[in-house]
C-alpha cells in the first residue's frame, strides 16, 4: 500500500525529510504588518526576526485553509497520514480535518486519510512524522499506524522551551494566565513544557537565558535518568541563538546518550512565537 505524509509547516525540517519524495508540507502564513509571507522554504529566520524586532516584536500568523490540505491529500496513495501542530495554540489541526471532509466529498472515502493532533509543534513533529515513516516503511497497517503513533506521542515524546522573550506568546493571546501573571511583577525567563494535552505549563524560572537553558537541560536529564535512550531521538531548535542550541545538546548528551541527537533551525511559525534567543527542545523516550 502506498503512503502520503503531511504536515503543516509547524514541522521543523531536517535534512534527511526533505528528501522524502512522499513527504507535503503546507504552509501557515507569517504577517507583520502589511508585509505577508508563506512558511515555506524560502523562510529567512534572520530578516523576519529583524523585521518583528523593527516592529515592536509584534508578528501575526494564519493557519491554512482546509482547501490547501485537501490539495495536498490528492495523489496516487492509498493512505494519508497527516501532522499539525496542537490545537491549543492553532486552528490548523481543525483546517485539515475540514480538509478531510472537503476530500471524500469530492473523491469518497476509498482514500484512508488520518490526522494527528501532535499536541506539540517544532521538533517534536519532526519526531513523530519520523515515526509514521518508520512504522509505514515497515508494513504496519494504517490501523496499527494511527494507534501506535496516538500512543507514541501522548506517552513517549516530551518537550521544553525556554525563551529569551515571551512577548509574542502574550501579544498573540498563546500565553497562559500563570505566566503573565509572572511577567507583570518581573522579567525572569520561564522555562515551559507541553502538557499531554497539548497545552503550555510552567515548570519554573530564573533570572537569565544562559541559567534557564543548563536548568531546563538539567531537568530534562533528571526526568530521563536510567532510560535507555538508544532508539529515541534529542532535537533542539533555535531561533538565531545557534551557539546557545548547541550548549544545550551538550550539556544533554554529557548525562543521556539518545540514539539521534539533532540541531535545527526553527520554521517560521516556531521563530515568531519562540523569538530571538529562543530555544525548544523535543525528545522521544
Amino acid at each position: 500500500m502506498s503512503y502520503k505524509i503531511v504536515v503543516d509547516s509547524c514541522c521543523d525540517l531536517s535534512e534527511d525529510m526533505r528528501n522524502w519524495d512522499n513527504l507535503a508540507v503546507v504552509p501557515l502564513t507569517l504577517e507583520i504588518n502589511d508585509y505577508r509571507i508563506f512558511d515555506d522554504e524560502n523562510f529567512d529566520q534572520d530578516d523576519f526576526i529583524s523585521r518583528m524586532k523593527a516592529n515592536g516584536g509584534i508578528a501575526k500568523s494564519a493557519c491554512p485553509a482546509p482547501d490547501a490540505f485537501k490539495k495536498a491529500y490528492e495523489g496516487d496513495y492509498d493512505e494519508v497520514f497527516v501532522l499539525t501542530i496542537t490545537d491549543k495554540l492553532s486552528g490548523t489541526y481543525n483546517s485539515a480535518l475540514q480538509g478531510k471532509m472537503l476530500y471524500e466529498e469530492e473523491f469518497g472515502d476509498g482514500k484512508k486519510i488520518h490526522v494527528f493532533n501532535s499536541l506539540a509543534t517544532s521538533g517534536l513533529e519532526t519526531i513523530v512524522a519520523r515515526k509514521i515513516k518508520e512504522l509505514a516503511d515497515g508494513g504496519a497497517d494504517f490501523d496499527t499506524v494511527v494507534n501506535t503513533v496516538e500512543d507514541f506521542i501522548v506517552n513517549h515524546t516530551a518537550l521544553y522551551f525556554c525563551l529569551e522573550s515571551l512577548d509574542a506568546l502574550k501579544k498573540n493571546g498563546r500565553l497562559f494566565a500563570l505566566a503573565a501573571n509572572v511577567l507583570e511583577k518581573i522579567r525572569v525567563k520561564l522555562i515551559c513544557k507541553r502538557t499531554q494535552e497539548g497545552n503550555i505549563s510552567l515548570v519554573t524560572q530564573d533570572l537569565t537565558i544562559n541559567r534557564a537553558v543548563i536548568k531546563t537541560s538539567k531537568i530534562i536529564c533528571e526526568q530521563l535518568e536510567g532510560k535507555d535512550l538508544s532508539d529515541a531521538s534529542l532535537i533542539i531548535t533555535y531561533v538565531c541563538c545557534e551557539d546557545r542550541a548547541k550548549l544545550v545538546a551538550q550539556k544533554i548528551s554529557d548525562k543521556l546518550n539518545f540514539g539521534k541527537v539533532e540541531i535545527i533551525k526553527a520554521s517560521g511559525l516556531n521563530s515568531l512565537y519562540a523569538s530571538d534567543g529562543g530555544i525548544i527542545v523535543s525528545y522521544s523516550f
